[in-house]
């Protein structure tokens, strides 16, 4: 399961960085820079000439590139997790499945060119890095240490948090390519009620997994306020604002990553409150069994 437990670790690394190209292709107004899809301008996807990669067609072909390597990694995992058997098989399935989707979405937005699919494109690829970092979390070591008991309002609020910190996103997504900016701070403002709830419940209670993840959760939620303020000055504001266009640039793409280790985070929570609660949902027996 160490095999797995890495190359969970690498893919859900691989798919960060793909987000980040991701953010890139959207703020840079790329996404369209290359007119075919699955080929580019014609060529084997992964035959296209670097010296051609300039201006939008890097960002969108560097993010094609990123996405085939994650897949690639996605299908390997996928298959060292199906030969566990069981419920391994389920997550096999799902993050095979997943990936897939993603894939044809992306493709048919650029072969649609519709904006319906590309606020489609954006959740589902931070449900996709919520799903990786969910499976290095249930074949890690750490998995093995008993989990912190938590009362049912506590499980309850962190799944509520879980989800709100999802929609919140598919609401970022409404706002970046429809605008609807009311949508998002009431997200927001319901994300910064909920979560830091959930992270005082769980910070102290002394469990090697929820501890650190609720207190990271907190941090990073402090880090995406500061980020989310800084993109709505530099999308809706004449404010000046230092760095210029790279901070126009930068803010939101990084808005977009925390928003995804946010939603990591508080996923992780709650797949361990779960664990806590029903061990045999999560087959957590069977992965100490493995990692021990």
């Amino acid at each position: 399961m160490r095999l797995a437990h890495r190359l969970a670790v690498l893919t859900a690394a691989a798919t960060g960085v793909l987000i980040v190209f991701g953010g890139l292709v959207t703020n840079t107004g790329a996404a369209l820079a290359v007119p075919d899809w699955p080929t580019t301008f014609g060529h084997n996807m992964f035959l296209f000439p670097p010296s051609q990669m300039v201006g939008g067609v890097f960002y969108e072909h560097s993010h094609r590139l990123l996405g085939a390597l994650v897949g690639g990694l996605t299908v390997g995992l996928a298959a060292i997790l199906w030969r566990r058997g069981g419920r391994w098989r389920a997550l096999a399935v799902a993050a095979a499945l997943l990936v897939v989707l993603q894939g044809v979405v992306g493709g048919l937005r650029v072969v649609l060119q519709t904006e319906a699919l590309a606020m489609i494109h954006g959740p589902l690829a931070q449900a996709f890095f919520a799903l990786t970092v969910t499976i290095a979390l249930l074949t890690s070591p750490r998995m093995a240490a008993p989990a912190l008991t938590v009362d049912a309002t506590t499980r309850r609020l962190t799944l509520t948090a879980a989800a709100t910190v999802y929609l919140q996103i598919v609401f970022g997504a409404l706002l970046t390519h429809a605008g609807y900016l009311g949508l998002h701070l009431a997200g927001a403002l319901a994300v910064f009620v909920l979560v830091p709830i959930v992270t005082a419940r769980l910070r102290h209670g002394g469990d090697p997994v929820a501890a650190p993840a609720a207190r990271a959760l907190l941090a990073l939620l402090g880090l995406q306020l500061l980020l989310g303020v800084g993109s709505y000055l530099v999308r809706f504001s004449a404010i000046w604002i230092p760095g210029g266009q790279l901070t126009m640039l930068a803010a939101p793409v990084a808005h977009r990553l925390a928003a995804g280790l946010v939603l990591a985070a508080v996923v992780v929570l709650a797949v361990r409150v779960l664990a806590s609660a029903r061990p045999a949902v999560l087959d957590v027996p069977g992965v100490l069994g493995v990692v021990s």
